[in-house]
């Protein structure tokens, strides 16, 4: 199993509208990339680990796939349009990471 994950880092100045990501951005990146996608998860940072921390990430995303070509088959396609709808919810350049899942 892969897991793509998008990590939208907590900067100084960042802005992000997390109604926005949850209701239209997700909904939409499920729609276009359909079955290859196996699960989604979204989290919002909360804090770092000393107490008071501001978080590192203000929301990361998690989309999970079968398998690396299986995300760049159902990605591909639509990736100017998913790519092209971040301005509309953030400011920030996100971190993309794509790992393989052991436990």
């Amino acid at each position: 199993m892969i897991k793509v994950s998008v990590l939208y880092p907590n900067t100084p100045g960042s802005q992000f509208d997390l109604s926005y990501y949850l209701t239209k951005h997700v909904p939409m990146v499920q729609q276009k990339l359909g079955a290859a996608v196996r699960g989604t998860f979204v989290e919002q940072g909360v804090g770092g680990i000393e107490p008071g921390s501001p978080p590192a990430f203000v929301v990361m995303g998690h989309l999970l796939f079968d398998s690396v070509d299986a995300f760049q088959q159902a990605f591909t396609p639509h990736a100017d349009v998913i790519v092209g709808d971040i301005p509309n919810y953030t400011n920030t350049q996100p971190t993309i990471q794509i790992s393989e899942i052991k436990l």
